[in-house]
């Protein structure tokens, strides 16, 4: 597994030094010039030309790329243009929001999408199964803005059972966390369904059943880690997704993690935060991915890493 770790890392090297480059020439795909569009109307052509110096906008793309590369190995993601600070300290005090939101949904998305995925596939065509693929539709069809507002009039502004908006106790996560996990729910459960269905049909699981082995011994211990392996593919999607900004969430519930920092960038026209954030994410998406391979092993024994 050390080989294949090793390997992983390697290969990632070149799909960041690919994001890098992306990023980079962002500026270059903006329409007009990057600068103007930044100071807007009241830039005065010294302004504009102060800005572009410090953007580095007045050097060559490969100069741009290489400085670029360095800043990151030392670091350093730049300066905001609108708070005139580090990128990094911004992100630092956003990202952990971020990844508390995160891990409370996919805590969620693991207690109640497995469990019910399992129960609708343990009786295929039932009250139980048409009752879960029916509300599983219904939360990958809600809008996760409106889901909010709904939530936030009904256990906020009608029942008080929670605050509306903002951080500072448990209370405050409960609306956010279950509005970002409930479309997570909803896929997980359907995954969790058709790969234990599949599994119930083969050949091993029949010859169980006509031992005698009990139907719950069945379901959990012959048939749902041999059915876990898709279920943990799309899960780590999803985290990686959560961990990415969950932007709508996090605006709607006034929450100040990173979804709600891209909004900001964008509104602001802060290009070098926004060009931060990018980075970050596809860090996290990569490293994401990279856990959720060598899951697998632990999963189920018979995966071998090459």
């Amino acid at each position: 597994m050390l080989n294949y770790l090793i390997r992983r890392i390697l290969t990632t090297i070149p799909l960041l030094l690919g994001v890098v480059l992306v990023v980079t020439i962002s500026f270059d795909l903006i329409p007009g010039d990057p600068a103007a569009l930044i100071l807007g109307e009241f830039g005065t052509p010294e302004a504009i030309a102060a800005l572009r110096t410090d953007l580095g906008l007045d050097r060559s793309l490969p100069v741009r790329y290489v400085e670029y590369v360095g800043d990151i190995l030392r670091g350093d993601l730049g300066q905001s243009i609108r708070d005139k600070r580090p990128v990094t300290e911004i992100l630092a005090e956003t990202f952990p929001f971020t990844v508390q939101l995160a891990l409370a949904a996919i805590a969620l998305v693991l207690l109640v999408g497995i469990p019910i995925g399992i129960a609708a596939a343990a009786r295929p065509g039932s009250w139980v199964d048409n009752t879960i693929r029916v509300a599983s539709l219904a939360g990958l069809s809600m809008p996760v803005f409106w889901t909010g507002i709904v939530f936030m009039v009904i256990f906020s502004v009608n029942l008080r059972w929670f605050p509306v908006s903002g951080t500072g106790t448990w209370r405050h996560l409960v609306l956010p966390a279950v509005t970002l996990a409930l479309p997570s729910i909803a896929v997980v459960a359907r995954m969790t369904r058709a790969t234990v269905l599949e599994v119930l049909r083969e050949d091993y699981i029949r010859t169980a059943r006509a031992k005698g082995v009990g139907d719950l011994s069945l379901l959990y211990k012959h048939t749902l880690r041999n059915a876990l392996i898709p279920v943990v593919t799309v899960l780590g999607l999803q985290l990686g997704q959560m961990l990415g900004g969950a932007v709508l969430t996090e605006t709607v519930f006034a929450w100040p993690g990173v979804g709600r920092l891209t909004v900001f960038a964008i509104f602001n026209r802060d290009f070098v935060l926004m060009q931060g954030l990018v980075l970050v994410l596809a860090f996290v998406y990569v490293m994401v991915n990279l856990l959720v391979d060598l899951s697998y092993g632990l999963i189920d024994p018979r995966v071998r890493y090459g």
